[in-house]
């Protein structure tokens, strides 16, 4: 058998002083951010925008974990991630208080809407009142898409059904489908069956080709949709990189990050907004 040449056993020698020395690992700079972010950044082209102009302007890689908002909250509350861009007010605050988040920072906002068949059966074109397209909706008994996946979004169609009279949801109602999949293969579903259904406004411009839905109902304040940035608490989860956490933080909420954001179009269209608008 051959002996291993000299770049090999100084290559082993370095590795093992890197692994029995902690003054020796790798800068938290020089590691990557792990990142957590919601479907609704990724379908939309959002989140790897974002991404390629901080790497170009800090040098820190970026790794990311997709998921709904409560998926994401629970990744990094067992400690598996530096950072969070949600959109769940409610769920955000929960996930301070109870001390596995820090620093939650306004990012941007973009809007949701109600979209569904061109044809319209239960008649909610138009309507500035979602909860009443909601409640139209369950009336006809017309084929609902949700998310069913404990997302922001998903959280925030609840929240509407509830206004419309359906505290718990229309749940086993057999004309309401729960997908339980991201925002882009949820609304793929609500296009092959000609459905009702939330969709970020983001996602939706994303979509070259919205079959037979419309946008149908737009506006209404309760369809705001923000989003928020909060680093993982580093009392709480040691291992976190709260270098570059803090690092992606104030870039994203700073000039360029805003900037970025706001530079951000899809067909010509803003797809977000960002929290403060360059000026």
């Amino acid at each position: 058998m051959a002996k291993p040449g000299r770049k090999a056993i100084l290559t082993a020698l370095v590795l093992a002083l890197l692994v029995a020395v902690p003054g020796l690992r790798p800068a938290p700079a020089q590691q990557p951010l792990l990142l957590g972010a919601t479907t609704t950044t990724e379908n939309s082209g959002l989140l790897a925008h974002l991404i390629e102009r901080f790497t170009a302007a800090s040098g820190i890689t970026v790794r990311t974990v997709v998921q709904g908002t409560g998926a994401i909250l629970r990744t990094a509350a067992a400690g598996d991630l530096d950072a969070v861009l949600v959109h769940d007010p409610v769920a955000e605050i929960a996930f301070v208080e109870t001390g596995a988040g820090i620093d939650r920072r306004p990012v941007m906002f973009n809007d949701f809407l109600l979209v569904g068949p061109g044809d319209d059966p239960a008649n909610v074109r138009g309507l500035d009142d979602v909860a009443a397209a909601f409640a139209r909706i369950a009336a006809a008994k017309a084929t609902f898409v949700s998310r069913g996946d404990d997302s922001g979004t998903h959280k925030a169609e609840l929240r509407l059904w509830d206004d419309a009279g359906w505290p718990q949801g229309p749940g086993p109602a057999p004309w309401y489908l729960e997908s339980g999949s991201g925002m882009g293969m949820m609304l793929n579903i609500a296009i092959a069956r000609g459905a009702y259904a939330i969709a970020d406004r983001g996602t939706w411009l994303s979509f070259a080709d919205h079959g037979p839905l419309r946008e149908l109902v737009a506006g209404d304040p309760r369809l705001i949709n923000r989003y928020s940035l909060i680093r993982a608490n580093p009392a709480r989860i040691p291992q976190t990189n709260a270098q570059n956490a803090l690092a992606f933080a104030d870039w994203l909420t700073g000039a360029a990050g805003q900037q970025a954001i706001n530079d951000f179009l899809i067909g010509g269209e803003p797809a977000f907004i960002p929290h403060d608008p360059p000026g």
